[in-house]
């Protein structure tokens, strides 16, 4: 009986959360399908008007288009750079794991805003004018997806057993290259996609950078969103409703494949 109750209790605990995080939501979808909402509790009337002005709306798709190149950029060259930096960590310098662990904590301790002001001092007089550009970008998404990518690609690296599946490996003939790429990564699916997706949807709404270093310059979707503050909120609403929509997408995706990955 006693546990009967506690299960009830966790459930209404839980249910209770979800209900409560979910309710400004939905409040945000009613609002961007009313026609107009003002005094009354209901909304005059529904409409798709305003998702359809904005999947009209060619600044849109631009900015919307730039935000995918940036963070799916960033992302490559932060696997393409850390997964082998991390092979060789664990492989050959395990040691340098602790040290590692503090060192990718370094972006974490510099704010935004002043890293901003300190590339800006770099480069502002610079022969090679990436500020306004969106190189400058990809380079600080990488530094901001370093955290996540690490820890998580590292907790997969402490599961797989690195050194008896490289010694098994090679006994079987293999060189360390092929152990790497046909034994190694294919455990790492799990841990990569998890810290791709956690990643993506942080750089997804990052804006400190993106207004610093480019703004207007080279439009992304936060810095689209924040132009685009004064319109209806009608308008507004429909743009975070659909943002929001394709996060969810995501995640049900990366959790779909990372699912159906092999261990």
């Amino acid at each position: 009986m006693q546990n009967a109750n506690s299960s009830s209790f966790h459930k209404f605990i839980v249910y209770g959360t979800v209900t409560l995080l979910f309710i400004p939501i939905l409040a945000t979808f009613i609002y961007s399908i009313s026609s107009s909402w003002g005094a009354t509790i209901l909304p005059d009337g529904l409409t798709l008007d305003w998702y359809s002005q904005l999947w009209q709306d060619p600044r849109f798709i631009a900015a919307f288009g730039r935000s995918l190149f940036i963070c799916i950029s960033a992302l490559i060259l932060s696997s393409v750079l850390i997964i082998p930096a991390i092979f060789v960590v664990f492989y050959y310098f395990p040691k340098l794991n602790g040290l590692m662990n503090v060192l990718i904590l370094l972006p974490f301790a510099v704010p935004p805003v002043v890293s901003s002001v300190g590339l800006l001092q770099i480069y502002a007089d610079s022969s090679i004018q990436i500020v306004g550009t969106p190189w400058i970008l990809i380079g600080t998404y990488f530094t901001i997806a370093l955290p996540f990518m690490y820890r998580a690609i590292a907790n997969s690296f402490e599961a797989i057993n690195l050194a008896d599946l490289m010694d098994a490996a090679h006994l079987l003939g293999a060189s360390t290259t092929q152990a790497f790429f046909m034994v190694v990564l294919p455990n790492l699916k799990k841990g990569l996609f998890a810290s791709l997706f956690l990643s993506f949807s942080f750089l997804l709404g990052e804006f400190v950078f993106s207004n610093i270093l480019v703004g207007t310059r080279y439009e992304t979707l936060q810095i689209y969103l924040y132009n685009m503050r004064q319109t209806s909120g009608h308008f507004t609403s429909a743009l975070v409703m659909t943002y929001f929509a394709f996060i969810f997408l995501f995640t049900w995706l990366a959790s779909r494949i990372s699912r159906g990955a092999p261990s």
